[in-house]
């Protein structure tokens, strides 16, 4: 986001030719289906004309472009809720809409979603399955399916989802992206179609935690017209007292379920770097509170929202969307069961409230994934453990965050949640820039003080930045050569540098430098790299990965691409 507004600031493009960008790869990822309604300059055309007006020192969105979930309202283009028949056009913006577009946001499109917000894996639309953002036969995660999907493919650098037991943190985990869940009414859900109304958030897909930060900063607040809308700060970094991590071991599933395990195990040793007291408990009490949401008569809540439109349409719902939303109508569920099911949940409430006061808590985002002819099979069991370690987060009041804690398997990201309570925002936002910026696991003979770090551009021998490595500790340690997965731009900086991309199908192999540097200097030295660029995982042509500098996608759209020169010191001796 921060680099989109400098190329803005220094002329090097504009918001109609970003879009222009987006609305071409749009048209080309078209099979993944990603959207609802998919960018169009027809429509888009207006948000960009209505920039001229702001001034983008008053607009901290200006021209940053942004994808909408198709159960959250923009004016006059058409709301489905993945449910053709249940499609209208609205003439107001949702309010959270409202306040992106007032802060300088273009939205360019509305995302596929499983029908209703109901399910965690993207497969349960007319509108078709959408693809996973890195391997397209592994599910996309869910309901927000397109809403991840469309900022982990380059076609919005954020988007809006919803979450009501887990719909703005799986599909996060999966595309290898930030998902930000504030508390409960912190963003208004004034216009948007329910799915448990009590429990529904707005949340938000980003590819770092600060551009997730920027948006609730102009998307909280409270609105006067919305009854759950509260009034709550926005989050200040802070940090816990403590870790929770749970004492018993963790189920998974799926394909993947010991890769995923090696994966949580590696996290485990991060998150004991970032030397905060860690302490292991029970978690009996939040697996006790997610049963409540589809086990209990939560679920009447859904039908309450859908049931008559289901009944009055019958055979246009998603088979298995059906099915879960008439299991609301069923008689056992009346009002003393409700009233038992309250109360049950007051009292693990209080438990939550007692236990995480001043704490994080750090639980897997998944527990593993799925392809999706599996979920086809077997479309409820398989969308159940989706949510394993995500539904209990709403009914007792706690605020999230999902973020990338590194790979299960090549391509398939691992993530992690970190949750506090409502009022204490700023634990996880602090614990969560804490872990990405300052903790990186040892990879093969580095020693436990030192990382290896794959260097590509101005910080290699003989360049300006070369002072930076040195003043950090750094010691070179060999040239090397990354797998043929990657993509190489020229960024329009001043001075030019360069950019990798790491590519699902073709790329190149890219010359490189390995540097060790001291575990100490790499928090500071990762803060002082400017946008697009960042650390994260560089894979080796021998399949080894090491921390390196990578490149978002974005940063595509107004770059030179440069790949076949194969390395950056080739760049430099043609100019």
């Amino acid at each position: 986001m921060g680099w989109l507004r400098e190329n803005y600031q220094n002329g090097s493009t504009n918001p109609l030719e970003v879009v222009e960008e987006i609305i071409h790869r749009a048209q080309k990822n078209k099979d993944m289906n990603i959207w609802v309604t998919p960018p169009d300059m027809k429509w888009i055309k207006p948000y960009i004309d209505r920039l001229e007006a702001l001034n983008p020192a008053d607009a901290p969105l200006w021209g940053i472009p942004f994808a909408i979930k198709d159960n959250i309202d923009l004016a006059g283009v058409l709301t489905t809720a993945g449910c053709v028949e249940y499609g209208y056009t609205p003439n107001e913006h949702a309010i959270v809409v409202e306040r992106l577009i007032s802060a300088g946001a273009i939205p360019v499109g509305k995302a596929n979603l499983d029908q209703f917000a109901t399910g965690l894996v993207g497969t349960r639309s007319p509108y078709g399955e959408v693809h996973n953002a890195l391997r397209e036969e592994l599910i996309s995660g869910g309901s927000s399916a397109g809403s991840a999907v469309a900022v982990a493919k380059g076609q919005a650098v954020f988007s809006l989802g919803t979450d009501t037991a887990g719909s703005g943190r799986v599909p996060a985990a999966l595309n290898n992206l930030v998902g930000y869940k504030p508390s409960l009414g912190a963003w208004s859900t004034k216009g948007v179609i329910p799915a448990c109304e009590s429990l529904d958030c707005v949340t938000v897909f980003s590819h770092s935690l600060t551009d997730a930060l920027t948006v609730d900063g102009s998307a909280r607040g409270e609105e006067l017209s919305d009854p759950w809308s509260k009034k709550i700060p926005a989050p200040v970094y802070e940090t816990p007292e403590k870790i929770y991590l749970p004492k018993d071991p963790l189920g998974f599933y799926g394909t993947y379920a010991e890769e995923y395990q090696e994966a949580w195990d590696a996290a485990l040793e991060k998150i004991k770097q970032l030397n905060l007291p860690v302490e292991y408990i029970d978690t009996t009490l939040f697996s006790e509170a997610a049963e409540i949401l589809y086990g209990g008569p939560w679920i009447a809540e859904r039908w309450a929202a859908l049931g008559e439109f289901i009944e009055s349409h019958p055979d246009t719902a998603f088979p298995a969307t059906e099915k879960v939303l008439r299991s609301g109508s069923e008689e056992k569920y009346d009002a003393s069961t409700l009233f038992k099911a309250m109360h049950k949940l007051q009292a693990l409430k209080k438990e939550a409230k007692n236990l995480l006061q001043n704490a994080v808590l750090v639980m897997p985002t998944c527990g593993g994934t799925w392809t999706r002819e599996e979920v086809r099979e077997n479309p409820i069991s398989t969308n159940s453990d989706m949510g394993r370690y995500t539904n209990h987060c709403n009914l007792l009041d706690l605020s999230a965050v999902a973020i990338p804690a590194g790979e299960a398997a090549p391509d398939t990201p691992f993530g992690i949640t970190l949750f506090s309570l409502s009022d204490q925002e700023g634990l996880i936002t602090g614990t969560a820039d804490w872990f990405i910026g300052k903790s990186f696991e040892s990879q093969g003979e580095f020693k436990e003080d030192t990382t290896y770090l794959a260097v590509c551009g101005l910080h290699m021998r003989g360049y300006p930045l070369e002072t930076q490595m040195q003043e950090c500790g750094a010691e070179f340690i060999k040239e090397a050569v990354t797998a043929p997965k990657y993509q190489l731009i020229q960024i329009p900086s001043n001075p030019a540098k360069p950019g990798m991309i790491k590519q699902h199908q073709g790329g190149a192999a890219i010359q490189l430098e390995i540097w060790e540097m001291p575990l100490k200097s790499l928090g500071s030295f990762t803060t002082s790299i400017p946008a697009p660029l960042g650390i994260g995982k560089v894979e080796l042509e021998d399949g080894t990965e090491v921390p390196g500098f990578i490149c978002e996608g974005y940063a595509e759209t107004v770059s030179e691409d440069i790949t076949a020169l194969g390395g950056w010191r080739q760049v430099k001796s043609l100019i």
